[in-house]
């Protein structure tokens, strides 16, 4: 008889109500809501990464550029023309206008 009581106790079934029936479909409800807001935070996060690969890779060009005239040394056009933009320099013969409008 020991063990007829043993085992009907192994075979219990957990019974929910109306009310635990709710809660469990209410738990399921919000995990679901909350796999959908993961995923759009997931594909947002990915769209930023793409975005962010294409700056990356438009600023390697330009700093790519920039490395090809350092180590050129850059040549005597573009150093008359660094020197007239950022200098004012002045060739004899040249003559210079101002925009007094300004």
């Amino acid at each position: 008889m020991a063990k007829a009581g043993k085992q009907k106790k192994r075979h219990q079934q957990i019974r929910l109500g109306f009310f635990g029936r709710l809660l469990l479909l209410a738990l399921i409800a919000a995990l679901g809501w909350q796999l959908y807001h993961l995923r759009s935070q997931v594909e947002s996060a990915e769209a930023q990464k793409a975005q962010l690969i294409a700056q990356v890779g438009t600023q390697q060009q330009s700093n790519d550029k920039m490395q090809k005239a350092i180590d050129g040394g850059g040549s005597q056009d573009q150093m008359e023309e660094i020197a007239r933009d950022e200098l004012g320099l002045v060739a004899p013969g040249d003559r210079v206008f101002y925009d007094v409008s300004n």
